[in-house]
């Protein structure tokens, strides 16, 4: 056991994908394409006498999000006022929920890199409304955008059984292709419709309870949640090593920097006032209507990767990189539709097709943007399986098929790359091989099996790579072994 054990609790904040706000009719625009104060009312702008409405859709989408977390869904929740000012919020307060929210109790199970699964507790999952965007433009001056003020925000919190930043990735991303399978938030970081807040601490192998926690804000990528938590991890151990003590504070991360800022020390609960919300009513749920909602949650990653093992006879790995994003499964469903055979289907996309990703520095779940769709990926599986087309030449196929968005049929009949099946050329293709090297068929007969390889890899070349290889391969073995 080590001396320092890491102590992490996430908070995500999710917006949900509603056309209007979480208590108004205005509606919800892209908070970084539509221009700054397009999509605001009097509500958004805090200015008095306005009255807050519930959002039915926006509360649906986030017991949804309860369920698939397997949290319990009380009977009731109410709204409250968490008092604090900044200019993102103009009238003083934030609506959320506190002593009573949407869902608790629940967990998500989560796959550790040395292939175990942990399973992390969620404490609980609340509504309220997202705050506007500040840009800070330098010599004490800010811009406000109220664009974003009053969307849908689900926060989600866990409970601190998460002991690495490697956990946290894990949870995160997990999380986030929940919330993509439901279709209540779309994942795009990069536009801040998902953002993720770390409460980190440490604890002493010795230590009986944990120790002073800080917060670190606003982190906009999962990789930026990494480096902070493994920073913030690094400079609370150099603290406790030199004999100081770690103060509860909220953080930020310079992603340029790679550092950690701390911007304030942390107030207390007690500070944000909170208290139930006088225009707002207390949220009643029957069990009916929760059954209802839970009716209409779509199969989730757990429940796919375990169908994909078990009909489809897919291993645990390949299962669980299919279902890690719900394009690249709703893809891989879509080529087994063509008749493609599934374990074949999931090594052409895991292996061929996203090797070129990789290459390109395409992100995985881009898949739907490729030019190669779902039934053309099926015919190039099928045109191999069957025979018609070698795998080599395949995965030249499969580059032309990228960058053209060409069908594979007609890259062949282009290409010349059809499959050479003839047994009679492949054997009198061979027959010249064999005798323009002489010298190491002679070799093997005389007992170097080792020049197998070679002369298998000559002849392949003669046809330039299009030769079916397993006949290339029986007839090779054939002619090798009678002179022997």
């Amino acid at each position: 056991m080590t001396e320092w054990i890491t102590i992490v609790g996430l908070e995500v904040h999710a917006e949900m994908l509603t056309d209007s706000k979480m208590f108004s009719a205005c509606p919800v625009v892209d908070s970084v394409e539509a221009p700054p104060n397009s999509a605001v009312d009097p509500l958004s702008l805090g200015l008095p006498g306005t009255l807050p409405v519930v959002n039915q859709l926006a509360m649906e989408y986030g017991m949804m999000v309860g369920l698939a977390l397997h949290c319990d869904i009380p009977p009731f929740c109410q709204f409250a006022r968490k008092s604090y000012f900044y200019p993102d919020l103009p009238k003083g307060y934030q609506i959320s929920q506190y002593e009573h929210p949407l869902a608790i109790n629940g967990y998500i199970d989560i796959e550790l890199p040395d292939g175990e699964s942990k399973r992390i507790g969620v404490t609980r999952a609340h509504m309220e409304e997202d705050t506007g965007k500040l840009t800070h433009i330098g010599g004490g001056s800010s811009l406000v955008d109220y664009n974003r003020a009053g969307v849908p925000l689900l926060e989600i919190v866990s409970e601190p059984d998460i002991r690495s930043s490697a956990e946290a990735e894990s949870y995160a991303r997990k999380l986030r292709a929940i919330l993509r399978y439901l279709g209540v938030n779309h994942g795009d970081m990069s536009k801040g419709v998902l953002r993720f807040e770390a409460n980190v601490s440490l604890m002493h192998r010795d230590d009986t309870e944990f120790r002073t926690r800080t917060e670190i804000k606003n982190l906009n990528s999962i990789r930026s949640m990494v480096r902070a938590i493994d920073a913030e991890v690094k400079r609370q151990r150099k603290l406790y090593e030199n004999g100081e003590t770690v103060k509860q504070a909220t953080l930020g991360w310079d992603e340029n920097a790679g550092r950690i800022i701390i911007q304030r020390y942390k107030e207390r609960p007690d500070e944000y006032r909170y208290f139930p919300d006088p225009d707002l009513p207390v949220v009643r749920y029957s069990e009916a209507e929760v059954e209802a909602v839970r009716e209409r949650l779509p199969e989730l990653p757990d429940a796919k990767q375990a169908r994909f093992m078990q009909t489809l006879g897919l291993s645990e790995y390949d299962a669980r990189q299919l279902v890690s994003e719900k394009a690249i499964a709703d893809y891989y469903e879509a080529v087994l539709l063509t008749g493609a055979e599934p374990k074949a289907a999931a090594n052409w996309i895991l292996g061929a097709l996203f090797s070129i990703f990789n290459r390109e520095s395409i992100a995985r779940e881009d898949i739907d943007a490729t030019r190669i769709s779902a039934a053309q990926m099926g015919e190039l599986i099928k045109l191999v399986s069957g025979d018609k087309l070698n795998k080599g030449s395949g995965e030249k196929v499969l580059a032309i098929m990228f960058e053209t968005g060409d069908d594979p049929e007609t890259i062949i009949e282009r290409e010349g790359l059809a499959q050479v099946s003839d047994e009679a050329a492949i054997a009198a293709k061979i027959d010249e091989v064999l005798a323009q090297h002489a010298d190491m068929a002679q070799k093997f007969a005389e007992g170097e099996a080792k020049l197998f390889g070679p002369l298998m890899g000559k002849t392949m070349g003669a046809f330039g790579g299009k030769a079916n290889p397993q006949m290339v391969q029986k007839i090779l073995k054939q002619k090798l072994d009678a002179l022997k």
